[in-house]
């Protein structure tokens, strides 16, 4: 598996994702304390719909493009398509300048990101925001020494890029590793669902870490004919200690956004607590 931003810039999987990011950190807003978000899979930041790596793919036609223009009914979709919109139709904010332009003066951004040929593309992108720092590093190793950060409050984005073969399990020891150093943390965690097994290990995994509220959320747009073999049509989101109502705030968002997005008739979505509750 290969899943490097730049292949995959807007597509179903990353509407998902950010619009549970932007739904996190409008939460963070609530309280007037300052909140950290750490980012240890940052890639490039913004990317180029129009460039090579984009319209080999053209997923981005199946994601973020059927959603210009929507009259969104939920807070974080219409936040989410706000700041997509922003930055113009050939282009699309990764999670980097998402974040960053969610945060307040007292409120700070840690984005890493060990890959040489995206780090300086990462840097440009997040250089008209004073409170947004990168790091060029592995997110992996650059994790122990962030947290707990000073904020004592914030979330964790873990969206590695699954390049290597062993990855769910590299995620679930950096978890297991480094969550008693930030417990209250909210850790949102991405990943591919063509193996529901190891999703469900790895779900395994963060309880036994000791997190004690994990929430679940699948999104599936279904299979189009003549998809070809292997093609992603369902992500997957683990998020560890979720906001107090976030959950049907999800449920709410990925109902209004699948009818756009679904490819075919088996397109589902799915909330489910794994641990913990309301």
């Amino acid at each position: 598996m290969n899943y490097r931003h730049a292949y995959h810039a807007g597509n179903f999987a990353d509407v998902h994702k950010h619009v549970a990011l932007v739904a996190i950190l409008l939460h963070l807003r609530r309280k007037e304390s300052p909140f950290a978000v750490i980012d240890t899979h940052a890639g490039a930041g913004l990317y180029d719909l129009s460039a090579e790596a984009a319209q080999r793919t053209r997923e981005a036609g199946n994601g973020i493009a059927l959603l210009r223009g929507h009259a969104a009914q939920s807070p974080a979709l219409a936040e989410y398509l706000k700041i997509a919109d922003g930055v113009g139709a050939q282009r699309y904010p990764g999670s980097p300048p998402l974040a960053a332009r969610l945060l307040r003066p007292q409120d700070r951004l840690i984005a890493v990101e060990k890959h040489a040929d995206e780090y300086p593309a990462l840097r440009i992108a997040l250089s008209p925001f004073a409170n947004a720092r990168p790091i060029a590093g592995d997110g992996y190793l650059q994790l122990p020494t962030l947290l707990p950060p000073a904020e004592r409050r914030g979330v964790v984005l873990i969206d590695p890029p699954y390049e290597e073969e062993d990855e769910l399990q590299r995620i679930a020891k950096m978890f297991g590793d480094n969550y008693r150093r930030f417990t209250n943390g909210i850790y949102l965690i991405w990943q591919p669902l063509k193996d529901v097994s190891s999703a469900d290990a790895l779900a395994g995994e963060l309880r036994n870490a000791g997190a004690t509220k994990v929430l679940s959320l699948a999104f599936d747009v279904g299979r189009a004919p003549g998809d070809p073999a292997g093609k992603l049509s369902a992500s997957g989101l683990l998020i560890v200690n979720p906001p107090y109502g976030f959950d049907g705030e999800m449920r709410a968002t990925a109902a209004e956004i699948l009818p756009l997005l679904r490819r075919g008739t088996d397109a589902r979505t799915r909330v489910e607590w794994l641990a913990g509750g309301p």
